[in-house]
């Protein structure tokens, strides 16, 4: 507050009246009427630092959607306080997740394809918690399953099998009779896993509907251990191969051949990868139908990255932007076009809440030691992959360099390395 006093001649004091009940100022009574003092208070805002902008990992306290740090501090998911929730379950570490963003995340996708003859299929792998998997099947997603397990689970929690894509390269022949007995769409891997297919079709009597998957040899720019589309990929068949499984598929009228797949890895953030494996997959299926069959299907797999870095300056491409690369060639053919959302889809959605156990240093090293470990969460021990560690309240001590690790006997067992942190005085954190 700054005050301005402007005096009148006559007048002695050098000060107001100040009524210390009210708070008001009003004339000095000893001075005549007519030289009365005048006093003009002005109120003028303090210099202020500026308030930092909301983004999605910064936003008003139980106000946000997903997992955030609020204005107050504190760490929420959702409405709720991370804290709060830790109090109402009795055991650490525990994974925890917005159903909010889950949905969001689904409701992306569907928009995305808007106008497109499609099937949205949830990568069951990503996590096969089953209310998760209710959930997206509540919301109409189809599922994607690697293992005759999975395939159990969804059509234990409802999922149309006719919406269902089964992958890998190492399918079991038990897997494949269920799945050919519940009509779900089998992809072909290899030739084994097609002598597989065909016996499980013929001792059932009953068709198997098949995609070839086809590795399009296009980089996806990722970590070796998550690239799986390049022609060194231990998946798919040999392109060069092509011609010998279609003559196989026209001799086996219980093998019918709907549509080509291919998945080229996972945490892709330039969309432009896509389309041009988009552009491949159109000609191989071209091909194909010029040999007399007629494909439905263009499966182009999953793999569109996310923030690992909560930083909002990231630039990640939406569910729009990797469709809107694709859509015209699967217009163009009059295809159903099959996606296969799995990190994107829930891993946004989820943090792993743990406990810190305590602080020790090596005289070289900082420790934060939790009873989260690399058997809960093994990203950052398997391909040294950064996950963002957050405290869940608020803390002043002050900030210094820590590797956060877990109590399994190796080396390996960390959850981060060289993270710069606040002492925690409480015991709680966040991956």
């Amino acid at each position: 507050m700054l005050m301005k006093q402007g005096m009148q001649a006559g007048c002695s004091r050098s000060a107001p009246m100040l009524n210390s009940k009210t708070g008001i100022m009003r004339a000095c009574r000893r001075c005549p009427q007519g030289a009365r003092r005048q006093l003009t208070v002005q109120a003028t805002a303090a210099p202020e630092k500026p308030a930092p902008a909301y983004h999605q990992w910064y936003q008003p306290a139980g106000k946000g959607e997903s997992f955030y740090t609020g204005d107050d501090g504190y760490q929420y998911v959702d409405n709720m306080r991370v804290d709060d929730v830790r109090q109402q379950v009795p055991e650490s570490p525990f994974y925890l997740y917005s159903k909010r963003r889950i949905t969001n995340n689904y409701m992306a996708y569907k928009k995305a394809l808007e106008g497109l003859d499609s099937i949205i299929g949830y990568a069951v792998k990503a996590n096969n918690n089953m209310v998760i998997m209710k959930h997206l099947q509540q919301l109409g997603s189809g599922a994607v399953l690697v293992s005759g397990n999975e395939l159990k689970a969804a059509l234990a929690v409802g999922f149309d099998p006719t919406r269902t894509i089964f992958n890998g390269n190492g399918k079991l022949p038990w897997e494949l009779e269920l799945a050919v007995d519940k009509g779900v769409l089998i992809n072909i891997d290899s030739e084994f896993d097609f002598d597989n297919i065909k016996a499980a079709a013929k001792k059932l009597n009953k068709p198997a509907k098949t995609l070839l998957r086809i590795n399009p040899d296009v980089d996806p720019e990722v970590h070796s251990y998550v690239s799986t589309g390049l022609a060194s990929s231990k998946f798919g068949i040999r392109n060069s191969h092509l011609q010998w499984f279609l003559d196989e598929i026209k001799k086996e009228p219980l093998v019918q051949l709907v549509g080509v797949h291919s998945h080229l890895g996972s945490t892709i953030k330039k969309v432009n990868i896509f389309r041009d494996a988009a552009i491949i997959m159109c000609n191989v299926l071209q091909r194909i139908n010029s040999e007399g069959f007629q494909l439905q299907y263009l499966n182009i797999g999953g793999g569109l990255g996310i923030d690992y870095d909560h930083n909002p300056e990231n630039k990640i491409p939406t569910p729009t932007d990797l469709i809107d690369t694709v859509r015209p060639y699967v217009k163009d053919l009059g295809l159903t076009l099959v996606i296969e959302p799995g990190r994107s889809m829930v891993a946004s959605s989820s943090a792993l809440v743990n406990t810190v156990t305590g602080v020790k240093t090596n005289g070289n090293k900082n420790f934060i030691v939790v009873d989260g470990s690399m058997s809960a969460l093994i990203r950052p021990s398997l391909y040294d992959a950064y996950q963002h560690i957050d405290l869940t309240a608020p803390n002043s001590n002050p900030p210094q360099v820590f590797d956060v690790v877990g109590p399994v006997c190796e080396s390996a067992d960390f959850l981060g390395k060289d993270r710069t942190l606040p002492t925690p005085s409480e015991y709680r954190l966040e991956v």
